[in-house]
């Protein structure tokens, strides 16, 4: 395990102090549920923007410039 310094404001080390005596566990351990529960919230999201265009970089219809795609798309929606 990874020692790490962190800065709170006072409000909030009362807070982690208060929630660590009521749960009988350390404030360590408090923000370490803390993160665990943010990270998994994040990742339950899905993948954000920009790892969507990370992974769709480069992709288009047997490599046609994407202007020529949009225009030709446009004129099948406006002869359908």
């Amino acid at each position: 395990m990874i020692r790490t310094l962190i800065s709170l404001e006072d409000e909030e080390k009362q807070w982690l102090d208060r929630r660590s005596k009521e749960e009988g566990v350390t404030m360590t351990e408090v923000v370490r549920k803390a993160v665990k529960r943010y990270r998994r919230e994040c990742e339950a999201k899905g993948p954000s923007y920009r790892q969507l265009l990370e992974q769709t970089a480069g992709l288009s219809a047997g490599g046609e410039d994407g202007l020529a795609v949009q225009e030709r798309l446009r004129a099948e929606w406006e002869e359908g």
